[in-house]
């Protein structure tokens, strides 16, 4: 920026402001980022020059304008530039954008598109690829829109195809490479790191704005802290902190660095101490700070630092977090003077609105589920005269004056409506066979079949289930007492003895091991007929017999003994492309 702060000192020193030394004074105002001025510059010249340069001149105002709508988000006015161009209707989406109407931008995108292509079209020289070159920058931006709207597929295949044309123009390929890095984020970092080399051209500083150039660097120190590249992220964002020291974002990225290393106290370090350096910024690093004091368990101390932004602490989104944890450490009192805040703050700032009625219903409603029910009594008196044809609430502050005072509860009773305007005619049996009637136990219907129900006169008598008769023992005996004791465990009765042993003791030794008798038969060799031995089958044990299928549970594998020599594995080839190991 030397050269150009040079250029102006030379250019206000000059003895006479012509109009081609205007026409540069404001193409340095605009590098200078001087908008206000450069717009004053432009407007002078085109009201008093008549030439053949006027519509250049409109082009440069329209820049400005545009500008000043993106990285100032001033109000526009309408100068009543034409946008009988490609670039005139192009620097109008860009002030579309800066307003955040981002369907009325593509569409003008669409119509510079197709300006540029018909005034391209006279030109025997130009190729379809140098007219794809000359879209590049109205694709690009088209492509900023579509991922501002969230339609990121679309928006990458655009950034790719723009990247791919390889436009001379320096700041444009580096802005399409950090947009592409900012949808891969965390993911596809291969990507990113050759993006990322595009925004390091020479020249990329003259061609941008200070807003964008400080948005890739923040991008570059995210990058590097996704590639876990701890050194190189804290030197980023040091230096970043350095040159913007009022701005959150360098202090957020070395929090996140130091998370990611798992030093929450240092960081929560960090952020109380930029907190206390810049409290005009302070809002969103307090909720980061509550965000980790959460992450470590600290409720209380996370509830203390959100109560501590003014900005957000009365906002129905603020006040239900806060309800919400002081209910989950069981402080009531804490949780029910957030709402008696809030409803302080919106009873002197919007009486009666409907946020203002709301937080009084939510107070009401939480003090009642607590058993506070004194507490609750003034905000039910306040929605009561808000709508005293609000059954449910005048019900709740009946209930709650029946403990209190139970005199002013009757007096309130007689506001009640009576019971017959509340009744209602309900038909049971349409109401039973209604769609979202479940569970409703219904009589059999009457099957009319072949035998048709016997006549039994005027009387129907019910026929009386006979009840079955136990079943006895087969031993019965119904001339034998019972025994007394035969509900009781054999091994608790009077007369158990133990079971008798010895029984098979002369079968031991007997016959091969394991093997029964009827099994010590078939293996004696003096009773089968003689036979040629025969060889094993390969996996069984040599000489056993094989088990029978059915019924018998297969064996388990067992591991070789450790003395024994074992098969070594073959080593497989590595598959190519997958990732290392066998």
């Amino acid at each position: 920026m030397g050269g150009v702060d040079s250029s102006l000192k030379t250019i206000e020193s000059a003895p006479e402001q012509t109009d081609k030394l205007k026409e540069l004074y404001g193409q340095v105002l605009y590098r200078l980022e001087r908008y206000d001025e450069c717009k004053s510059v432009y407007t002078d010249l085109i009201r008093n020059s008549q030439d053949e340069y006027e519509e250049e001149r409109k082009t440069n105002l329209a820049a400005v304008v545009a500008a000043m709508s993106q990285w100032e988000k001033a109000p526009t006015e309408d100068l009543g530039l034409p946008e009988s161009t490609y670039e005139l209707c192009y620097n109008a989406a860009c002030s579309l954008i800066g307003q955040g109407k981002l369907t009325e931008a593509l569409n003008k995108l669409q119509q510079a598109e197709e300006l540029c292509r018909v005034s391209l079209a006279d030109d025997s020289d130009m190729t379809e690829e140098d007219i794809q070159s000359e879209l590049a920058v109205i694709h690009s931006q088209m492509a900023y829109v579509m991922q501002l709207q969230g339609r990121t597929d679309e928006a990458l295949q655009l950034y790719n195809q723009v990247i791919k044309l390889k436009p001379s123009d320096v700041g444009l390929l580096a802005v399409t490479a950090n947009n592409i890095i900012t949808i891969n984020k965390d993911q596809n970092v291969f990507d990113s790191k050759k993006k990322v080399k595009l925004t390091n051209a020479e020249g990329v500083e003259y061609k941008l704005a200070k807003k964008q150039l400080q948005a890739i660097d923040f991008n570059k120190a995210l990058l590097a802290m996704y590639t876990n590249q701890a050194d190189q992220c804290r030197k980023l964002s040091s230096s970043l902190q350095a040159q913007n020291p009022g701005h959150p974002r360098p202090v957020l990225i070395q929090v996140a660095q130091l998370c990611r290393e798992k030093q929450h106290s240092r960081a929560i370090e960090l952020l109380q101490q930029f907190s206390d350096q810049n409290p005009e910024s302070a809002s969103g690093i307090k909720l980061t700070m509550a965000q980790l004091y959460l992450v470590q368990g600290h409720v209380t101390k996370a509830c203390d630092v959100l109560r501590s932004i003014e900005e957000f602490k009365h906002k129905p989104g603020m006040v239900s977090a806060l309800v919400t944890m002081y209910s989950h450490e069981e402080d009531i009192d804490s949780a029910i003077d957030v709402f008696k805040q809030a409803i302080e703050h919106y009873q002197s700032e919007q009486p009666g609105s409907a946020t203002h009625l709301a937080l009084v219903r939510e107070a009401a409603n939480f003090k009642l589920k607590y058993g506070r029910k004194k507490e609750a009594i003034s905000d039910l008196e306040q929605l009561w005269k808000q709508n005293t044809k609000d059954v449910h609430t005048l019900a709740q502050l009946i209930s709650a004056y029946s403990l209190v005072d139970t005199d002013k509860a009757k007096s309130l009773s007689k506001h009640l409506p009576s019971a017959d305007t509340m009744s209602f005619n309900v038909d049971v049996d349409e109401l039973e066979n209604s769609h979202g009637a479940t569970y409703v136990r219904k009589k059999a219907a009457k099957v009319v079949g072949e035998n048709p129900p016997k006549e039994q006169g005027h009387g129907e008598v019910k026929k009386k289930k006979k009840k079955k008769k136990g079943k006895l023992p087969k031993n019965y005996d119904p001339k034998v007492t019972p025994d007394p004791e035969r509900w009781f465990p054999m091994k608790e009765r009077s007369y158990y003895r133990g079971k008798k042993k010895g029984k098979k003791k002369d079968q031991i030794g007997k016959g091969t091991q394991g093997a029964t008798a009827g099994a010590s038969a078939e293996l004696d060799a003096s009773k089968t007929a003689s036979s040629p031995p025969t060889s094993p089958r390969p996996g069984s044990a040599s000489g056993s017999s094989t088990a029978p299928a059915s019924g018998v549970v297969p064996p388990r594998q067992q591991k070789p003994s450790s003395s024994g020599a074992t098969r070594k594995k073959a080593p497989q080839k590595k598959k190519k492309g997958g990732k290392g190991g066998w």
